[in-house]
């Protein structure tokens, strides 16, 4: 893979939004071995620096080991380390338990911004990861217009259910 170096550091330094669309691979910043792409990810822990991910590669290896942290965001997580395949550095890791602040995150991959660069598929260039946010789309959106759609749908199939009580339908339904 060939770049322009000073061309790389401009993009490094320029926060930009991973967006939803975009198709990226996530890789070791050491020996880019590959860890994931954009379809498991599901966004990020900011006061983490934490990339949250549904699924990696096999080039992700959790450790046996459980650690448990004793301060800072980790206290009072029982969790396992994440290292690189390729070269044995720290990926990130996995909480298995956790107090309820970060109970939506548990046996999910977190993966260290810090050690992780991302190509772009739209753009064929490789980026660091914490020069990226990873924010993606609020889920209550999404929900509150599926509720208006099932709402609209539940409205729809009573009228038609008084219609049919009613017999106020015509009896070509009927076969």
């Amino acid at each position: 893979m060939e770049f322009d170096d000073s061309r790389m550091i401009q993009r490094t330094h320029a926060e930009k939004k991973a967006e939803h669309k975009q198709r990226m691979t996530l890789h070791c910043q050491q020996c880019n071995a590959v860890w994931g792409d954009s379809f498991g990810i599901c966004g990020e822990i900011k006061s983490m620096d934490f990339i949250v991910c549904l699924r990696v590669t096999n080039d992700v290896v959790i450790s046996d080991a459980l650690e448990s942290g004793h301060k800072g965001e980790m206290a009072g997580c029982i969790y396992s380390c994440l290292k690189c395949r390729g070269c044995r550095c720290a990926v990130g890791k996995v909480i298995h338990s956790a107090p309820s602040r970060l109970a939506s995150v548990r046996s999910m991959f977190l993966l260290h911004k810090a050690n992780t660069s991302c190509y772009m598929l739209n753009h064929s260039s490789m980026v660091t990861a914490s020069s990226l946010t990873f924010d993606l789309k609020p889920l209550g959106e999404s929900m509150n217009k599926m509720r208006q759609k099932f709402e609209a749908q539940l409205d729809q199939m009573s009228r038609i259910q008084s219609r049919l009580a009613d017999g106020s339908v015509t009896r070509e339904f009927v076969k």
